[in-house]
């Protein structure tokens, strides 16, 4: 199956485009109002007091279609913090069933963090539905052996899950009727991951389970993988191109020729105090630990996260970040995705992303600054560049061309001004 093929309708809905494969149900209608997605009077009032009253642009397009019944599969193309998680848990379940005890939604994500954010959100929308449960499956879970699994909605990272449902078959995986892989674009980057989810793919009972793929970017890597797990019918919605430009963050660069100017600009940064809260990201642990520990001398709090904390140390300073113990963290890319902090209004590249090439790595370029400018607010990135570095230069060069921003300079004196200035377009 080549997802390009045969599709016979192309129609565009605000900032996206929904495309069809030639079985698929040609409409597409949109929503403007959650209650008039039928859903039951439980879920509604849940996500009412989580605080949704009117669906995002990508909800509004993208629920109509999770919830046809026979149900349709689909890949999608959303960016962080447009409620894309919201839509596709909804929709995944209106259509458990709480009489039987078994799970029958899996849902796919590539980091611990992001597995614990969405079980928190899906048990938030059952908060007051009896009978449904969630489990979720990271690192540090460990099951006794011949338990099976009694909860509907089953959560976590791709390995254990290969683990649970084909080498231990604490559940019967056939008996999944939704199936959602996130951050596609992830797993394709992580060898590890992406046969963890062809396997566990191929044992799916694909003629009765709704499979859907998301994905911030849709290069020719995730289209390889939506290839191998989304068949026909299916609806694709992507992006168009001119709104991958983050337009509601604001992004400047600043001269660093050296590690004690970097220092001294985040130095600068922790004098602000209209800033809300800053991410830092570093390309290096020991980066990470350097600024972190510096600023506890200055008497600072801050927070510094890295992929060799075990996953409860991990879950915990995120959570703590969440609550504003600290005001910044420093960290590698373990932060990189899908965290949804929204008073997080800078991000700082103390080092830009780059590849084992020298180029930049775009993808992990927006990634990071998606941590600010949640949902539509204000926010804004700040890069740090050696201007006698070729390479950086070229690299900035490069992020601004892919993805259509326009970096403006600020030196140290002026660096107070950026949380007031409004995005650039």
């Amino acid at each position: 199956m080549d997802p390009l093929r045969d599709l016979r309708t192309a129609l565009q809905s605000g900032e996206y485009e929904v495309e069809r494969s030639g079985d698929a149900r040609s409409s597409v209608q949109t929503v403007t109002n959650f209650a008039d997605l039928g859903i039951n009077d439980d879920l509604y009032r849940a996500i009412c007091k989580m605080g949704f009253r009117n669906p995002s642009r990508i909800q509004e397009t993208a629920l109509p279609i999770l919830m046809e019944n026979p149900p349709t599969n689909m890949m999608a193309q959303s960016q962080s913090g447009t409620g894309k998680t919201a839509a596709f848990l909804l929709a995944a379940l209106t259509r458990v069933k709480a009489e039987n005890q078994w799970p029958q939604v899996l849902i796919i994500l590539p980091t611990l963090e992001l597995a614990e954010q969405i079980a928190t959100q899906c048990r938030q929308m059952l908060q007051f539905t009896s009978g449904i449960e969630v489990r979720h499956a990271v690192r540090g879970e460990v099951l006794p052996r011949r338990l099976t699994l009694r909860e509907q909605v089953v959560i976590g990272t791709p390995g254990k899950l290969a683990d649970w449902a084909l080498r231990r078959e604490h559940f019967d995986i056939k008996k999944i009727r939704v199936f959602v892989l996130d951050e596609a674009d992830v797993m394709m980057s992580e060898k590890g991951h992406y046969v963890a989810c062809i396997n566990i793919h191929r044992r799916l009972d694909a003629d009765n389970c709704q499979m859907l793929l998301f994905s911030a970017t849709f290069d020719a890597a995730v289209i390889t993988l939506a290839d191998a797990i989304i068949k026909e019918p299916f609806v694709k919605i992507t992006l168009r191109t001119e709104e991958l430009a983050l337009g509601n963050i604001s992004h400047y660069y600043m001269h660093t020729r050296s590690e004690k100017e970097k220092l001294e600009a985040i130095s600068t940064l922790y004098q602000l105090h209209n800033i809300g809260q800053a991410i830092i990201f570093c390309r290096t642990r020991a980066s990470a630990f350097r600024i972190a520990g510096l600023m506890r001398e200055l008497g600072q709090k801050v927070a510094s996260l890295h992929g060799e904390l075990e996953p409860s140390e991990r879950l915990a300073i995120i959570e703590g970040f969440r609550r504003g113990n600290q005001k910044v963290l420093t960290t590698t890319n373990v932060c990189a995705r899908g965290i949804d902090i929204l008073s997080v209004t800078l991000v700082i590249n103390y080092d830009l992303p780059l590849s084992s090439d020298g180029q930049a790595d775009i993808e992990i370029y927006y990634h990071r600054v998606g941590r600010t400018g949640r949902f539509g607010r204000h926010g804004t990135a700040v890069d740090f560049i050696n201007p006698t570095n070729l390479m950086e230069v070229a690299a900035l060069k490069q992020i601004e061309r892919e993805l259509r921003i326009e970096a403006r300079f600020i030196d140290h004196e002026s660096f107070e001004s950026v949380t007031s200035m409004e995005p650039s377009h």
